[in-house]
């Protein structure tokens, strides 16, 4: 029987592409009008519950709607122990959706390892931030793949988003 190769494996069952940190490492980024859908996810004290069956239920919209999810990025802003909303970055309009656009400066930076560490890595950002002189207005967290993806690739990658302005 012939060992399937890393290609393969990344093929088999993907839901989540492979992430690349570089372009999120330590970056600013400059939105205008950046697109994205806003969708609830129930949680039970931050962890997400019904987090597969919201972005199916997205996928399928954008893909009729003929756009795409721009990036795979998904930012979640936890509003409380029982939900967060979930920011889906589209590349145009879709009708009878919820949508916002971000504009501004958003700084991020990518961490590595198990969901057990979002403290310590929100704890980081934010003296990293302040040591390059910014003061953060908003977090958002990218959950960039889904555990059982995380555990195919043998990497948890987790970016840390936030709109940021310089210190007054």
């Amino acid at each position: 029987m012939e060992t399937p190769n890393q290609n393969q494996l990344d093929q088999q069952q993907e839901c989540c592409p492979r992430f690349d940190p570089e372009p999120w490492e330590n970056i600013i980024h400059e939105w205008d009008n950046k697109r994205f859908i806003i969708e609830k996810v129930r949680t039970l004290f931050f962890a997400p519950i019904n987090f597969g069956k919201v972005m199916t239920k997205i996928d399928k919209m954008v893909k009729n709607a003929g756009a795409s999810i721009t990036d795979n990025l998904v930012l979640s802003d936890h509003t409380s122990k029982w939900n967060m909303n979930i920011y889906i970055a589209i590349d145009h309009d879709l009708p009878d959706t919820n949508t916002t656009t971000l504009s501004g400066k958003y700084l991020s930076k990518v961490y590595e390892g198990d969901f057990k560490e979002t403290g310590k890595w929100c704890e980081d950002f934010e003296k990293y931030a302040k040591s390059t002189g910014l003061v953060t207005e908003k977090i958002y967290m990218w959950y960039t793949t889904c555990p059982k993806c995380a555990k195919k690739y043998g990497k948890n990658y987790v970016v840390i988003i936030a709109k940021v302005n310089l210190k007054p």
